[in-house]
């Protein structure tokens, strides 16, 4: 018995090696894209009657915001396609996988955007890294704010999709962002919960002295100026090898190793925790009244986070759970066979809640 245990840890572990392997292959030819994509099949430059990225920047409030627009093959401002606002994971940039995302769905008919969140990425906003959800969610309303006045974009038809951390966002922006005529997520990701609670509410002991640590860091930035962190700045090949779980081992491999770029980053203020750790993404989710998609990896150890939010949806006009089958959290970013699957699964959706103008 103890053999076949320590052939299947080896096995699981040539799998995890090929795994990466494949993803640092297949983005091997992005590391110098012009636009800084570093997702498979990135756009390398914009040619006529295929789908192009447009880099365009913003305000909400004070704060510039970087954000791309993709457009569809063969697109015609003076014609109207439904468009798609997308959220990104927490610690993501546009860059990577809901760039990825964006351009599938381009591809798919839909002109598409998504920005760096307020205070992340190459966006502004001081003090860096600050993860507000007040923030997080007001971002994918002014992304609804400037796409609705983009040349060729039917106001009327918006629909948005989240994905991890942004799908929590996503949940809440969309509870009274009536705009958004139907909702999906991917892989969603309740900050709130897992701030609070700990990931698998691992650490439920410990919530006052984390609300300590945030008041203490509140303190700090009040009284000097002087910004405490929390998060992962960077990670070793042994650290990534002993973290037990799916989610954080092949998220440190996606965002430091595979799909590394400049702006992406785990850290986040410490004091952040004192917003944070009071949000939940499933709190008021009763208000949804759109149609709503739920994707999330078979395998996948957040899935229980998308299974009680998909639960407490109980007024959406449908909704649906869709189960990539073998996939983890992490692999619903980048691994082409799940990607394929989302993509084909988010366009049938969109499709029939959103219009497309042929």
């Amino acid at each position: 018995m103890r053999k076949i245990k320590l052939l299947l840890a080896a096995s699981a572990s040539i799998i995890a090696m090929i795994d990466i392997t494949t993803a640092q292959t297949l983005n091997k030819s992005t590391n110098q894209n012009l636009y800084g994509l570093v997702y498979d099949g990135a756009i390398k430059e914009n040619l006529n009657g295929k789908v192009n990225i447009h880099l365009v920047s913003y305000k909400i409030n004070t704060i510039q915001i970087a954000a791309n627009v993709y457009t569809p093959a063969k697109y015609d401002s003076s014609k109207k396609y439904p468009a798609i606002v997308i959220a990104h994971p927490n610690g993501g940039v546009k860059e990577q996988t809901s760039g990825l995302y964006a351009q599938r769905l381009a591809e798919a008919g839909f002109i598409t955007i998504v920005a760096d969140a307020a205070y992340q990425g190459a966006s502004g906003g001081e003090p860096r890294h600050t993860d507000k959800p007040a923030s997080r969610t007001e971002d994918i309303h002014g992304m609804a704010d400037f796409i609705i006045k983009y040349a060729g974009v039917d106001s009327n038809n918006i629909g948005v999709l989240g994905i991890c951390g942004g799908g929590g966002y996503t949940l809440k922006a969309a509870q009274s962002d009536k705009r958004f005529k139907s909702i999906a997520t991917l892989s969603m990701f309740n900050s709130g919960q897992v701030r609070r609670n700990g990931f698998q509410h691992s650490q439920l002991n410990s919530i006052q002295e984390r609300l300590k640590k945030a008041s203490d860091a509140r303190n700090q930035e009040s009284i000097n100026g002087k910004i405490v962190y929390a998060g992962v700045a960077s990670v070793t090949d042994e650290e990534i090898a002993k973290t037990q779980t799916d989610l954080y081992r092949e998220g440190y491999e996606y965002y430091y190793r595979t799909h590394k770029h400049p702006n992406s980053t785990f850290l986040y203020t410490m004091s952040s925790l004192l917003d944070l750790m009071t949000w939940d993404a499933t709190s008021q989710i009763e208000l949804i009244n759109q149609p709503l998609l739920m994707i999330a990896g078979s395998k996948a150890d957040s899935k229980y986070m998308t299974d009680e939010a998909f639960n407490k949806a109980v007024n959406a006009k449908s909704k649906e759970l869709y189960l990539l089958d073998g996939a983890t959290h992490i692999q619903t970013y980048w691994k082409p066979e799940y990607v394929n699957h989302a993509v084909k699964k988010l366009t049938s959706f969109f499709n029939k809640t959103l219009t497309i103008d042929e």
